[in-house]
């Protein structure tokens, strides 16, 4: 029988964009994309919720001190549940250590020892700038400057200002890469892609940037934080 696992690795390196070279994280965008596709996996249901003021995501979405920053707390009643951070039996079928992130249905998934993953909800890139295949998270860091792509600038002059010529936008609550960034690598070449942090929590669970894998700024540090050094990420 054929591994089910490496059919979806064949299909993933026939399927990679022929653009994906030339787009990048962007800012937020004022357009909205939800794309309803199958499912790729099988969902576990949220947990259920003790009500508003929920002990567990009141801390896991609370206000963070991290560095020289002061990270809001996230209004995590007014996100759909099946996108908080929670632990599910994995339906990946990957080696632990390894990031899968599910576009159809907005998750990330980190393959844990024993079974389980540990699921995130995401935004991802709008229709027209996915990207998908495998890769390696190359290098990472904690409160990242943004530098817009050399394309992304011609497409948005106003970006000039943060250009890789002028060394970025400085880090902070309002850089798109958010408090971490995650740097997608293939065959030994940046994607410029990235699984990164953002204070727009209303853009989880949908297509709105430029590409990247957005994560609430608690769930990417989360993340970031249980991530083995140089995993392999499948993105679907």
């Amino acid at each position: 029988m054929p591994n089910p696992s490496l059919s979806r690795r064949t299909f993933l390196l026939g399927a990679l964009s022929a653009t994906g070279a030339l787009a990048g994280c962007s800012t937020t965008s004022s357009r909205q994309v939800v794309i309803v596709q199958p499912a790729s996996f099988p969902i576990a249901p949220a947990e259920p919720l003790q009500g508003p003021g929920d002990p567990e995501l009141e801390t896991m979405y609370g206000t963070i001190a991290d560095g020289d920053f002061v990270i809001p707390a996230v209004p995590y009643q007014r996100i759909d549940p099946r996108f908080y951070r929670q632990r599910v039996p994995d339906p990946t079928g990957e080696t632990p250590g390894t990031i899968v992130v599910d576009t159809p249905n907005r998750f990330l998934y980190l393959v844990e020892k024993g079974g389980t993953a540990m699921r995130y909800g995401v935004g991802i890139g709008r229709e027209g700038f996915a990207w998908e295949g495998e890769g390696i998270i190359q290098w990472r860091q904690k409160w990242p400057r943004w530098k817009p792509p050399r394309e992304m600038v011609a497409r948005q002059p106003e970006l000039e200002q943060y250009s890789i010529e002028k060394g970025g936008m400085e880090p902070g609550l309002t850089n798109p890469l958010g408090a971490r960034a995650l740097y997608i690598f293939q065959n030994g070449q940046d994607t410029l892609y990235r699984i990164h942090g953002t204070p727009e929590w209303r853009s989880i669970g949908k297509a709105v940037s430029s590409g990247c894998v957005r994560m609430l700024n608690q769930d990417v540090i989360d993340l970031y934080d249980r991530l083995p050094e140089k995993s392999e990420i499948i993105v679907m």
